[in-house]
């Protein structure tokens, strides 16, 4: 029998390794764009910073130390110099890949921070494993601008699972609607019709304000904003003012509000303010053909018939009258069950005329 060399033996006595192999070694050395491994082969393994992450600002003295213990996959048994190439970021997304599926399947929420900001969505990663957020479904409401999201930290779930694509979808959307749904359920189940409740001012449009309730946004309509007239909510309302509201009806989950207090309704005291025969001042806001309306106090409009705005003939309001024209006039009709009044001004001229005939 013949005795083997000294090379043969030391060939013999190492492990052999084949590409796509995953092995574990301990780290002889550290430098700023590669990783030295010992791994129990002949030849040394190299983890290049590029095959360590894709995270660009890491700095590799500051992650890894001699000493550590480490797993890779091998890239290739031989680079050309003799040495093994490895790679710790493709194990880990393979890792992070078997984890994210598990999450879809179990539709689990799972919590990391943004790393990368796009135009079209945020990426997040698990375990080295990519995951894209479209922006559609970064919040339950339109985001032009993501760049507040940059390094925090969020929730989301798995919507879409393809690696082979490399498709693979958060959704945070989802979890706020049903954070949303949960919150509103809570609120509706609280509340009820005549109820003075605190809000925020979420929205403000042409038509009215949209009022966060804590759980559910209300809708207080122009009309519903004041016993008086409003003609543009954006003059009266800001985003972000505190309010208490009165919830005037509730329909499924839609949420129909009102500042028109009962006790403060001007009515309660028109009989007496403004009873037949007494002489009252207000502004003409708004005429037609056939008279004038005039606003005794807020939410309490009279009508000033043209026949009734002179002793001479006057053929349409608008020839003696303008809008916010301030008038004072004697009260002809009350009728409180149907809320009108009637003025004139030609009874003050008639009355005028004869205390000068006396």
């Amino acid at each position: 029998m013949s005795e083997l060399s000294f090379e043969q033996m030391l060939e013999d006595s190492v492990k052999t390794i084949r590409n796509g192999e995953i092995v574990q070694g301990t780290v002889i050395d550290v430098k700023d764009d590669e990783i030295i491994l010992n791994i129990g082969y002949k030849a040394d393994g190299i983890i290049t910073k590029n095959e360590y992450t894709n995270d660009s600002s890491v700095v590799l003295t500051d992650v890894v130390k001699p000493g550590d213990t480490m797993e890779a996959k091998v890239l290739k048994v031989n680079d050309g110099e003799g040495q093994v190439t490895l790679t710790y970021k493709r194990l880990a997304a393979e890792k992070g890949n078997k984890r994210l599926e598990e999450a879809f399947e179990n539709q689990e929420v799972l919590k990391a921070p943004v790393t990368q900001v796009l135009d079209g969505g945020l990426c997040v990663n698990i375990e080295e494993a990519r995951v894209f957020i479209p922006a559609s479904l970064v919040s339950d409401t339109y985001e032009k601008d993501l760049s507040k999201y940059a390094d925090q930290e969020i929730e989301f779930v798995i919507t879409e699972f393809n690696p082979r694509r490399r498709r693979i979808i958060g959704n945070r959307k989802q979890l706020l609607l049903a954070e949303k749904a949960e919150k509103q359920k809570e609120l509706l189940a609280k509340i009820n019709v005549g109820d003075k409740v605190e809000g925020v001012v979420k929205n403000v449009t042409d038509f009215g304000a949209f009022i966060d309730l804590g759980g559910a946004d209300g809708l207080l309509h122009i009309s519903e904003m004041s016993w008086g007239r409003v003609e543009n909510p954006k003059k009266v309302f800001n985003v972000g003012d505190k309010v208490t509201v009165l919830i005037k009806d509730i329909n499924g989950d839609k949420i129909a509000l009102s500042l028109k207090f009962p006790e403060e309704n001007p009515w309660l005291t028109a009989a007496e303010d403004f009873a037949v025969g007494n002489v009252v001042k207000g502004k003409v806001a708004r005429m037609t053909d056939f008279g004038a309306f005039v606003e005794l106090a807020p939410g309490v409009d009279a009508l000033l018939h043209v026949s009734q705005i002179s002793r001479e003939h006057v053929a349409k309001p608008s020839d003696v009258l303008s809008i916010g024209q301030e008038i004072e006039a004697k009260v002809v009709d009350f009728n409180g069950e149907d809320r009108k009044i009637s003025l004139s001004m030609k009874a003050l001229e008639d009355y005028s005329a004869e205390q000068t005939e006396e």
